[in-house]
């Protein structure tokens, strides 16, 4: 019997290949790589790039872009911040709230306005980089000790040995693949990625599943910014600003198409912890953070140029 290997296969399965691979070559030149704890430390380090891109994940599915993601976990961070001593508790779901509303925002504009996704988020992340620094006061916020234990105990420390971001990435890994694969919105995000024409055609409100996935995004995004400031102990304006290009690149090196239709969460995930080791073994061999951005850039261009559908881009503008 003859065994055919089809290119949804090699979608499927390449990103893990790619990470077993880079785990071995890292291991290799640092033998102390391998360690259960710093395998554990690796993990809960990539929960944030997780978190942040994960969101995204759905936006990219449908065939747009989110650019606000950085503002939008920079602004939750300083709500966050801000909040906490004089709200206690409630700041948590506030800064959640904003980065849905900013999420919400950038999908009315999108489809509302028939502005392109790019165009929209980005102008949103201007705003909401405005907001950042209006609620911090253009400076960095700490979190006492007393509010991040009394408050953030679910975000650090540790729980039999595991640390508390891993807990936190894995429920929200297993929340949003459920979300996709196994409820109608989910079946509509790959639905209109692959044909919106047809889903237009077919009497589907799809300016509504754009804005709830466009919601989702900044929802996530919010998420993340809570986790950065309860793990540094801070808020800041520009907690975030380094995450965009690692964050879009872990979404397509884990094999979501650029184009739509194609993707998972499972594979956002898998797609993070790529970029995490590559990040660690670029600081093992002395590429300094400014270089690595380049990388992530070259891996960005090789990761599109790999999974786009050219099927569905007649012209490439």
């Amino acid at each position: 019997m003859k065994m055919t290997v089809s290119r949804e296969d090699i979608r499927a399965y390449a990103p893990l290949i790619v990470l077993m691979a880079l785990v071995l070559a890292v291991g290799l030149y640092d033998s102390t790589f391998f360690s259960s704890k710093n395998l554990l430390t690796i993990t809960a380090d990539t929960m944030t790039l997780f978190l942040t891109a994960s969101g995204v994940t759905f936006v990219i599915m449908i065939g747009g872009i989110d650019l606000s993601i950085q503002s939008v976990a920079s602004m939750a961070s300083c709500i966050l911040a801000v909040g906490l001593p004089r709200f206690g508790l409630a700041a948590i779901p506030l800064a959640v709230l904003g980065g849905a509303a900013a999420g919400f925002l950038g999908g009315i504009v999108s489809t509302r306005l028939r502005i392109p996704s790019f165009i929209a988020t980005l102008a949103v992340s201007g705003i909401v980089a405005s907001a950042a620094y209006w609620f911090s006061s253009e400076r960095s916020i700490n979190i006492s000790e007393e509010d991040s234990a009394k408050y953030l105990g679910w975000a650090v420390g540790e729980v039999i040995g595991v640390p508390n971001e891993v807990w936190v990435g894995m429920f929200f890994l297993a929340l949003l693949s459920a979300l996709l694969g196994l409820t109608p919105f989910g079946r509509l995000v790959r639905a209109i990625g692959s044909q919106e024409r047809a889903v237009m055609a077919s009497g589907i409100d799809v300016d509504r599943t754009k804005i709830a996935a466009y919601a989702l995004s900044g929802t996530m995004a919010g998420v993340a910014g809570i986790l950065m400031a309860a793990r540094l102990g801070s808020g800041s304006p520009t907690l975030a600003s380094e995450f965009l290009l690692p964050a879009i690149a872990c979404i397509v090196v884990g094999g979501t198409a650029i184009t739509g239709g194609v993707g998972s969460v499972w594979r956002t995930f898998v797609g993070a912890l790529i970029v995490q080791v590559v990040r660690i073994g670029m600081t093992f061999v002395g590429v300094s953070a400014f270089a690595q951005q380049i990388v992530f850039g070259f891996i960005l261009v090789a990761a599109v140029a790999i999974t786009m559908d050219r099927s569905k881009i007649a012209i490439v503008k």
